[in-house]
C-alpha cells in the first residue's frame, strides 16, 4: 500500500494528483511539521529533514515531489506519465522535470526572500531568466515535454499557480492557459477534493 505523509498547504499536494492520474489507492499520514520526530518510522526513513512530501510504497521510501514524482510515473504509468527510459523524449522530461526544483523554487526563495538578484554567481540564472526560460518553452505547446501530460506539468502547473495565488507573478496568456489545461484535469479536481478533506 502508498501512504503519502503529507502536512496541508505544501508541495504534497503534488503528490494528491499525481496518484489520482495513477489510479492507485493510497492513504494518508498527516505529519506535525513541529515535532516531524513524533511520526511514523516510515516517515522518518523516507525522510531524514522531516520534510513532506515523502512516500512510502511497501518497503520502498522516496523524498522530495520530483523523485516521488518519477518514482510513482515510472512504477506505476510507465511511458504515460513520464516517458520510458530508452524514449528520445526522456531526456528534455528529465529537464523539465527537474526544472522546478533546480530553476523554479530557487527563484521563487530570492524574490520572495526581497534578496538582490545575482544572477551571474546563481546557477539557475534569475527569476526573469526563469520565466522567459519557461515562457519559451511553452510557446506553441500545450505541454511542457514529450507532447502531452507528464509529471513534469504537474510540477510546473503547480509552480505556477502557487506563484499566482501568493501576488509573485501575473500569468502571461500562455502560462494562465496552461495552468487551466494542466488544472483542468479530472484528477487534478479529485485530489483538490481529497486533500480538502484529509485537512
Amino acid at each position: 500500500m502508498i501512504t503519502v505523509h503529507y502536512a496541508p498547504q505544501t508541495r504534497a499536494s503534488r503528490m494528491f494528483w499525481l496518484l489520482e492520474e495513477i489510479g492507485e489507492p493510497y492513504e494518508l499520514e498527516r505529519i506535525d511539521l513541529g515535532a516531524p520526530e513524533n511520526a511514523s518510522a516510515d516517515f522518518r526513513a523516507a525522510s531524514p529533514l522531516g520534510k513532506v512530501p515523502a512516500l512510502t510504497d511497501d518497503k520502498a521510501h522516496v523524498a522530495d515531489s520530483a523523485a516521488i514524482c518519477l518514482y510513482l510515473a515510472d512504477k506505476y504509468a510507465p511511458g504515460t506519465l513520464a516517458p520510458l527510459p530508452d524514449d528520445p523524449a526522456r531526456g528534455e522530461f528529465l529537464t523539465w522535470l527537474f526544472f522546478t526544483p533546480s530553476v523554479i523554487e530557487p527563484a521563487m526563495s530570492e524574490k520572495a526572500s526581497g534578496m538582490p538578484p545575482q544572477p551571474t554567481r546563481n546557477a539557475w540564472g534569475s527569476w526573469d531568466r526563469m520565466l522567459a526560460a519557461l515562457g519559451d518553452r511553452l510557446e506553441g505547446r500545450d505541454y511542457v515535454a514529450a507532447g502531452c501530460f507528464t509529471v513534469a506539468d504537474l510540477m510546473i502547473a503547480g509552480s505556477l499557480r502557487f506563484m499566482s495565488a501568493f501576488g509573485m507573478l501575473d500569468l502571461s496568456p500562455g502560462m494562465a492557459a496552461y495552468t487551466e489545461r494542466c488544472f483542468g484535469r479530472p484528477a487534478a479536481q479529485r485530489a483538490e477534493e481529497r486533500e480538502r478533506a484529509a485537512g
